[in-house]
């Protein structure tokens, strides 16, 4: 090197550092998934005392579903801290599979907020019994923020009004719990279908045909369509109706349908009043597809669309042993068991919406509540609270699922796989009719199975627009 020269040094760019966090968690996060603990990687999470005699108290409640997450989470925190002693599981225990390269596994300790007495440097919380164990967890993070000024200090709970008493009280970093939301706008939930203004055809630049066994499929790469996904409806201004038949890496399989044959398709006695409608009854008579979940406001036709189909199957085609009607049972009475004679018969309050459109489908009979029962007995329909639906396997069965929305996602889940071989699950919801507080259209269950489940090539989903009860049914779902 020539002695005049000088040696250039490159300054590398300034990143900055992944910092570690704490979180603290409340109840109702651990009940809403029982596996949160997992859900924060590299990070320092703290369970306060009080949030654990919650979790005590919950496990023995007759409220089945609740109790069971209960029981779950608590499950999860003895794995964790297991072996540990009580000095380590105050400071902070490994937690399995949290690593994150760079930061080393994330850490879990129980904090004993019984320790806590009120304290003139660092804001206390006190007040009524019905909202002490509130403010001992909102403790807990304002003692862990003052003790730890430098350090992200943020309380996670579910629960609105307690993340406004905690920022009132003085902590600077309160969240939701987010890693159950699979959308950031519900407008963006997947409809089954797509319209394109104009004329399709002039908007792709490729298309080869081929043939399948005796369909025909026109296969357009997959840039051309790339937000598509399997079992779902294409159709424009002009003439062009479609099905996508599949979906691969690079391209897209179109099934071109026909408005009018879709509009004429009829099962027991049922011919659909709308576009939307035909699209899903086309869904639920395929065989290909084992799971259909249909969403849609109150009166336009779910319901009725999943109980002729089933009835159909079952006392025309044979294809189904049973048809299996469920639904969660609300929270008014924690369980059926109050109401006297058989699981069925304490069910019929909460399912009388199906007694309802039986009748809709057999009201021009001469006798119309023979022929409820004589259909009741052939198809032998059987009603079930999911509840009691866990642990058991439904083979060769039609099984709608009714008012999902209530249910979180691990519930829906629970319940999904319990279905057996030969069977087909149908699961319906309208998210403008969530009763679960601790519950949005975001957070759903019914949400979560939408967007799992879009790209699997077994499920189809179709959001069933419009109204057809009656024009005051429509009014209120718009205007009320």
């Amino acid at each position: 090197m020539d002695s005049g020269s000088t040696l250039r040094v490159e300054n590398p760019p300034h990143l900055k550092p992944v910092t570690r966090k704490t979180y603290v968690l409340d109840t109702n996060v651990l009940l809403h998934d029982p596996t949160a603990v997992t859900a924060f990687k590299q990070h320092h999470i703290v369970i306060p005392m009080t949030v654990l005699e919650e979790l005590d108290h919950i496990k023995d409640r007759r409220d089945k579903t609740v109790s069971r997450e209960a029981r779950i989470a608590i499950q999860m925190i003895d794995k964790v801290v297991d072996s540990a002693s009580p000095q380590e599981i105050q400071a902070g225990v490994e937690v399995p599979g949290s690593e994150l390269e760079g930061m080393g596994a994330g850490t879990l300790a129980i904090y004993p907020d019984q320790c806590i007495r009120e304290n003139s440097l660092v804001p206390y919380l006190d007040g009524t019994p019905a909202q002490a164990n509130d403010n001992r967890i909102i403790n807990v993070a304002l003692r862990l923020q003052s003790e730890n000024p430098e350090q992200f200090v943020c309380l996670v709970t579910k629960d609105i009004n307690m993340r406004i008493k905690a920022k009132g009280s003085g902590l600077m970093h309160v969240e939701d719990y987010r890693r159950d939301r699979v959308l950031d706008d519900i407008d963006l939930l997947a409809s089954g279908y797509e319209h394109i203004a104009g004329d399709f055809w002039a908007t792709i630049s490729e298309v080869d045909t081929l043939r399948e066994g005796d369909c025909t499929l026109h296969r357009i790469p997959r840039k051309s369509l790339q937000t598509v996904y399997p079992n779902m409806f294409l159709y424009d201004d002009q003439e062009f109706m479609a099905f996508v038949k599949r979906v691969d890496s690079e391209f897209v399989y179109l099934r071109c349908d026909s408005r009018d044959s879709l509009m004429n398709r009829r099962f027991w006695g049922l011919v659909p009043r709308n576009l939307e409608q035909a699209m899903a009854m086309s869904l639920l008579t395929d065989d290909a597809v084992d799971l259909t979940v249909m969403t849609g406001p109150a009166g336009s036709g779910k319901t009725l669309l999943a109980l002729a189909y089933g009835l159909h199957a079952i006392l025309e085609q044979n294809k189904y042993s049973k048809l299996i009607v469920a639904r969660s049972t609300p929270p008014i009475a924690e369980e059926i068991g109050f109401l006297p004679g058989t699981e069925e018969e304490k069910m019929a309050p909460w399912l009388a919406a199906f007694d309802d459109n039986l009748e809709i489908l057999h009201g021009a009979d001469e006798s119309c509540h023979g022929s409820i029962d004589y259909v009741k007995e052939r198809a032998n329909i059987q009603f079930k609270s999911l509840n009691f639906m866990r642990g058991r396997s439904f083979n060769n069965a039609y099984i709608i699922i009714d008012e999902a929305q209530g249910l979180t996602q691990f519930q829906l889940k629970s319940v999904i796989s319990r279905v057996g071989a030969d069977s087909k699950i149908v699961v319906l919801g309208n998210l403008a009719q969530i009763d679960n507080k601790y519950i949005s259209p975001l957070t759903s269950g019914l949400t979560y199975l939408v967007e799992k489940s879009k790209n699997y090539p077994h499920a189809g989903i179709m959001h069933v627009n419009g109204i057809v009860r009656s024009r005051l049914a429509a009014f209120a779902e718009e205007n009320l």
